[in-house]
């Protein structure tokens, strides 16, 4: 028994303009033992294609990496793009990573393509691949079962070792879906802020339990950011604030500003109320104001747990955010019993 929130972690694996996408794949190699004596309880990592920004092309992979880096962490992708992927390849993969890491692995979904049009198409992704994502599901999950047969396929090693399937979204439709499949839900507030508790309700409201889910379980991931005051935590934050801008403003998006550079950007009038907006319902500041905003997120939404996406130039600047959000989640939330999570 636990208490407070459980804290995780969603990794991007960003690369900034100092860096490259090697160093920070070894960067989150390096902290994810870290986390893990910090008590967290899973570190997911993304899937994007065709960026220089982000280097999470292959969640399977990485999160191979991290397992054998760590114990008792839980690891796996958040998520998977499904459309973007067989899903007999996706069960192959998973369930290899969950025979060499039992009870370890989770397998979080998503729909999005995580891309342009263009790299979708390299993929060999159909143009209505998002629409047969209920389907995809249903395929997968059938790999999975005690059976392990789809069609007369089987998957091996799926049918003997099952991770934890979550299903991803950052709209309300996508809570409906994920309950009426009876599976976990994992909502992006980091993306959408303003329809969490909507998404989250029509989660609950549509739940059928499954034999992999007896009860609803959430999760909502959220841009965090915490240093030891609120102004520390927007200068730490800097670097992610200014490449959204840019993200915005920009033809083509290569990296994330170096500290320095966002430190020595001058805000416009637009620049900062985009920024005030952003930062607003997401966790960025000092351990009280985070505190506050996690007491009103769990009151508002009912969620189980919180995943951390910090996006931050410096390591250390990274651990201390990881430090002090475990010290504000144990006081957040009501006693858990976090292995019922599993």
């Amino acid at each position: 028994m636990t208490s407070g929130l459980p804290v995780s972690v969603l990794d991007v694996v960003p690369v900034f303009e100092d860096g490259t996408a090697t160093g920070a794949l070894r960067e989150t190699v390096a902290i994810a033992p870290k986390v893990e004596e910090l008590g967290y309880l899973r570190y997911w990592v993304a899937e994007h294609h065709n960026t220089t920004s982000l280097a999470t092309s292959t969640p399977g992979v990485l999160a191979g990496r991290l397992a054998a880096a760590t114990s008792t962490l839980r690891v796996g992708s958040g998520g998977v793009l499904l459309p973007n992927h067989a899903p007999l390849v996706v069960a192959e993969q998973f369930g290899t990573l969950e025979a060499l890491h039992p009870g370890r692995i989770d397998l979080g979904l998503g729909r999005a393509p995580g891309t342009d049009p263009l790299t979708a198409r390299a993929l060999r992704r159909s143009a209505e691949g998002g629409d047969d994502f209920a389907a995809q599901i249903t395929e997968l999950r059938g790999y999975f079962a005690p059976t392990g047969h789809v069609g007369g396929i089987v998957a091996v090693p799926a049918a003997e070792a099952r991770p934890d399937l979550w299903v991803l979204g950052s709209s309300p439709g996508s809570g409906e879906l994920a309950g009426s499949l009876g599976l976990p839900y994992a909502y992006a507030h980091q993306i959408n802020p303003h329809a969490t508790a909507q998404a989250l309700a029509r989660y609950r409201a549509a739940f059928r339990p499954s034999p992999i889910c007896e009860r609803p379980r959430t999760l909502v991931a959220a841009l965090v950011t915490v240093a030891d005051t609120d102004a520390q935590a927007m200068e730490a934050a800097a670097s992610y604030l200014l490449g959204k801008i840019r993200m915005r403003t920009s033809p083509r998006f290569d990296a994330f500003p170096s500290a320095q550079a966002a430190a020595r950007h001058v805000y416009g009038d637009l620049e900062r109320r985009f920024v005030e907006d952003l930062v607003e319902p997401q966790f960025v500041g000092g351990p009280e104001t985070v505190r506050a905003k996690l007491a009103r997120l769990v009151e508002s939404t009912g969620a189980d747990e919180l995943m951390a996406l910090t996006v931050v130039p410096s390591q250390e600047d990274r651990l201390r955010s990881f430090t002090l959000l475990a010290e504000v989640a144990a006081t957040a939330g009501p006693a858990v019993n976090v292995s019922a999570r599993l």
